[in-house]
């Protein structure tokens, strides 16, 4: 306890050197309970190896990224990045609360166009009235000339595609067949359908003392009692229903379809629905909490997973995502994602890391 009692004392402005000693053993545990549970930030303690990954160790696609930046001047800061850490491409996909309109965004990157992948949305304008799915289809043909690759985010988090711009999708999930147009032309203009489902399970289970993401739960929990939001099993049925429907259409799941928690599970999905991906965007928490099962999972389906962040555009987020990938480092802290987990990396072989950072995406957006 004596490491933990002392960083504790630090966290509540009490010097860790000095005065220690002049404090009794009942005064150190009464500062420990008084700390507060959001408050509590650990430091690792071990001296182990430490690795600063400045690079990707290859050529990387970022497959799951946003409209972050503000202005011209972002945009360039944001390619400079790019360049510093390895990544040759970034994703910017399109939903309703981060960016501009997609022909506004597409004319702010335009002039690093090389750099960029552009996703766009449904249009849900007049969704379910007579003609509307024959202008959806238009719509989504329009934008594809303009550019997009495929279509996303699509984020349903039990009450629809929510994000959906310029109309949120509310109510309409991924298996309502009158989006099958939409669905179907998507896999003959081979654009890929990349969508987040649910959350990760922490935000569905009690927010209480045995809930072991506890904090992050409780930032993201879903409030499943809301009219008309469907469940986690739910969710994770409605997808399935689209897997099985669409066989001709590549659906990327995001975030591990939010299922880090069970990747065995995932695994059965990848191995029954050729059409489905999985990126890694936004979830380091959540898979360096099991290094060694998460690095299983991604040595067998290699082939079909792929690189995101969907966490902004610091030189440092992208630098931690690759220390977890390409490094064997143990015991490290990141509050950033909100658990008060410590993260381990995953070290994966050369040959796997070459497909989740380029190959698999290269294959299915046709780069080169």
């Amino acid at each position: 306890m004596k490491p933990v009692c002392l960083m504790t004392i630090a966290l509540l402005g009490i010097p860790a050197a000095g005065s220690v000693s002049a404090q009794s053993l009942e005064e150190r545990k009464a500062a420990v309970q008084e700390l507060r549970l959001k408050d509590y930030e650990p430091r690792s303690v071990f001296r182990i190896p430490r690795t600063d990954v400045r690079r990707a160790k290859f050529p990387v696609v970022d497959m799951h990224s946003h409209d972050y930046a503000a202005d011209d001047a972002g945009v360039a800061a944001w390619v400079r990045t790019l360049d510093s850490c390895n990544i040759r491409y970034s994703s910017v996909m399109h939903c309703e609360w981060i960016g501009a309109p997609f022909e506004e965004y597409i004319r702010k990157y335009r002039p690093y166009g090389d750099r960029f992948l552009f996703w766009c949305c449904f249009d849900y304008t007049g969704f379910g009235e007579p003609g509307w799915a024959e202008r959806a289809v238009r719509e989504l043909e329009r934008c594809h000339a303009l550019g997009a690759r495929g279509v996303g985010e699509m984020v349903d988090k039990g009450l629809g595609d929510t994000y959906a711009r310029p109309v949120p999708g509310r109510g309409i999930h991924l298996d309502d067949p009158r989006l099958r147009p939409l669905i179907e032309r998507c896999g003959e203009l081979e654009m890929p359908v990349s969508i987040h489902i649910a959350e990760p399970i922490w935000m569905y289970e009690p927010l209480d003392r045995h809930n072991d993401g506890l904090m992050n739960g409780a930032d993201w929990a879903v409030d499943t009692s809301a009219e008309g939001c469907r469940g986690y099993e739910e969710l994770m049925a409605t997808f399935e229903r689209a897997l099985a429907a669409y066989p001709g259409t590549t659906f990327i799941a995001c975030h591990y379809l939010n299922m880090n928690q069970d990747l065995e599970r995932l695994g059965r999905l990848l191995d029954r629905y050729p059409n489905l991906y999985v990126d890694i965007a936004g979830r380091a928490g959540e898979s360096a909490a099991t290094p060694r099962a998460t690095r299983r999972f991604l040595v067998r389906y290699a082939d079909r997973v792929l690189f995101g962040t969907d966490n902004g555009t610091d030189p440092g987020m992208y630098r931690m995502v690759f220390r977890i990938l390409e490094t064997d480092d143990e015991h490290f802290y990141n509050p950033d994602y909100g658990y008060h987990w410590a993260y381990s990396g995953f070290r994966l072989p050369d040959d796997v890391l070459r497909k989740i950072y380029y190959g698999n995406a290269a294959r299915l957006l046709h780069l080169d």
